[in-house]
C-alpha cells in the first residue's frame, strides 16, 4: 500500500482554516467585511470570553436569498468575483468565498439572513458532518452570524493564543481600523454586556481618527496630502511629541481597504525620525489611492498584505508627502536635514530610504509648540475645532 493518501474533507478544511482563523480578532474581521460588502451602514457586533465563547456579528446590508445562503458556507462561493480577471481589479473587502466555511470549520456557526421584501428569511447551521442544515425563519432584512465554541474542535489552537484581555485588544483594533475606513458605517461592539466601542456613522472620518488614534484628546494633528502620476496621498499623522511605543496607532489604508505594509510604515517613520526619541513610533493614518490593477491584495488568505506596482515611486510620495507636512506646521526646513548622518531620499541612494540620525546615533526632537492642520482653504486648525465634516476632507 502506497503512503500518498488523500486527506479527508474535515482535515483539509482545518487546515485551510489554519490560514484564515488564526484568533478571535480573525473571525471579527472577515464577518465585519462581508456586512461592509453588503451594504451595511450599521454593524453590531456581540462578544463574549474575548469571541471564544461568542462572537455575533449582525448587518443591516441587504441580506441573502435562499439560494445565496445555501451556498454560503461552502468554499470558494462568492458573489465577488467570477473569472481569473477580475482579481486583476478587485474592489471588495472579500472575494475569495473562504471566510464562513473556514470559520465553520473551526466553531459552531449559525447564519440568518433576509432580503428586503423576502416572504421569510433562512437560517444555515454548520454541523460536524460538514453538511449544514437550512431552514426558513423569521428575520429582518440583513444578516446575524452567530460564531460559538471557536476552536473547540482544535484544542491545540489555545497554546498559541494570548491572554482574553490581549485577544480582546487585538478585536477592538480591528474594529476600530475598520471604522476609520469606512466613517459612514455605525459601529457598537459589547464585550460581556459592556460596550467597548461605538461610533456614529456620520461620514467624518476626522471624528473617528480623533476618537481612535487621539484617545479623544485633543491631538493637533497634521495634514497629509501628495499626488503623482499613478498614487494620490491623503490622511494625518500626529506630531511627534505624540509618539508612541508601539505602532498600534499607526493605519494605513489603500482604495478603502486596512492593511499591514511594514515597508510604507518604515517610510514614515524615516520621514519622522530625526523629531522621535529612540524606540518612539508615529501615530498616523494615512490612506494611498490608485487604480486597483497597480494594488495585488491576493497575497494572503488574510487580505492585509498588499503588493503595489511601481511601489518607489509610491515610497517618494509618501516620504514628500509627510516631509511636507512637517514643514508646512513650522518646522524650519534646516531642522529637517542638519546633522544627517546618511543621505536624503533621491540623492544617490537608488531610492533607498536611510534611517535619519544625528553624528551620535540618538533621534532628534525639533517641532513647534502649536502644530496644526493646514486645510487647503489656507486656514489653521486644531482637528477637534473643525466645526463640520467638510473642514476636515475625507479619504474616501
Amino acid at each position: 500500500m502506497g503512503k500518498v493518501h488523500i486527506l479527508p474533507d474535515e482535515v483539509v478544511q482545518q487546515i485551510a482554516a489554519g490560514e484564515v482563523v488564526e484568533r478571535p480578532a480573525s473571525v471579527v474581521k472577515e464577518l465585519l467585511e462581508n456586512a461592509l460588502d453588503a451594504g451595511a451602514s450599521r454593524v453590531e457586533v456581540v462578544l463574549e470570553r474575548a469571541g471564544l465563547s461568542l462572537i455575533t456579528v449582525r448587518d443591516n446590508g441587504e441580506g441573502m436569498s435562499v439560494e445565496d445562503a445555501m451556498l454560503a458556507l461552502t468554499r470558494h462561493a462568492t458573489s465577488k468575483i467570477r473569472s481569473a480577471a477580475d482579481l486583476d481589479s478587485v474592489t471588495s473587502l472579500g472575494f475569495r468565498g473562504e471566510a464562513l466555511p473556514s470559520i465553520a470549520a473551526v466553531s459552531h456557526l449559525e447564519l440568518i439572513t433576509a432580503k428586503a421584501g423576502a416572504v421569510a428569511g433562512v437560517r444555515v447551521t454548520s454541523t460536524a458532518s460538514g453538511e449544514p442544515q437550512v431552514q426558513e425563519c423569521s428575520a429582518s432584512t440583513g444578516t446575524i452570524v452567530h460564531v460559538k465554541d471557536l476552536f473547540y474542535n482544535t484544542p491545540a489552537r489555545f497554546k498559541f493564543l494570548k491572554s482574553e484581555q490581549t485577544e480582546l485588544k487585538r478585536i477592538v483594533e480591528v474594529i476600530t481600523r475598520l471604522a476609520v475606513v469606512r466613517p459612514d458605517v455605525s459601529f457598537r461592539a459589547t464585550h460581556a454586556g459592556r460596550e467597548i466601542i461605538s461610533t456614529s456613522g456620520s461620514g467624518d472620518r476626522g471624528e473617528v481618527v480623533s476618537m481612535v488614534l487621539g484617545k479623544g484628546a485633543d491631538l493637533p494633528w497634521l495634514e497629509v496630502e501628495a499626488e503623482n502620476r499613478l498614487f494620490r496621498v491623503h490622511g494625518w499623522i500626529a506630531p511627534p511629541e505624540f509618539a508612541r511605543g508601539t505602532r498600534s496607532q499607526q493605519i494605513l489604508m489603500v482604495n478603502g481597504r486596512w492593511i499591514k505594509s511594514p515597508g510604507l510604515s518604515s517610510v514614515v517613520e524615516a520621514a519622522c525620525s530625526k523629531h522621535l526619541v529612540s524606540s518612539r513610533h508615529p501615530v498616523f493614518c494615512l490612506e494611498v489611492r490608485t487604480h486597483p490593477g497597480l494594488v495585488d491584495i491576493n497575497v494572503h488568505p488574510a487580505k492585509t498584505e498588499v503588493r503595489f506596482s511601481h511601489e518607489q515611486e509610491l515610497r517618494t510620495l509618501v516620504h514628500h508627502a509627510v516631509r511636507q507636512a512637517l514643514r508646512s506646521a513650522g518646522v524650519p526646513a534646516a531642522a529637517l536635514s542638519h546633522r544627517m548622518s546618511g543621505p536624503v531620499i533621491g540623492e544617490n541612494t537608488g531610492g533607498q530610504l536611510p534611517l535619519m540620525r544625528d553624528s551620535l546615533g540618538n533621534y532628534v526632537v525639533e517641532m513647534p509648540s502649536k502644530p496644526y492642520v493646514h486645510l487647503n482653504e489656507g486656514k489653521q486648525v486644531l482637528l477637534n475645532e473643525c466645526p463640520n465634516s467638510a473642514a476636515v476632507p475625507s479619504l474616501r
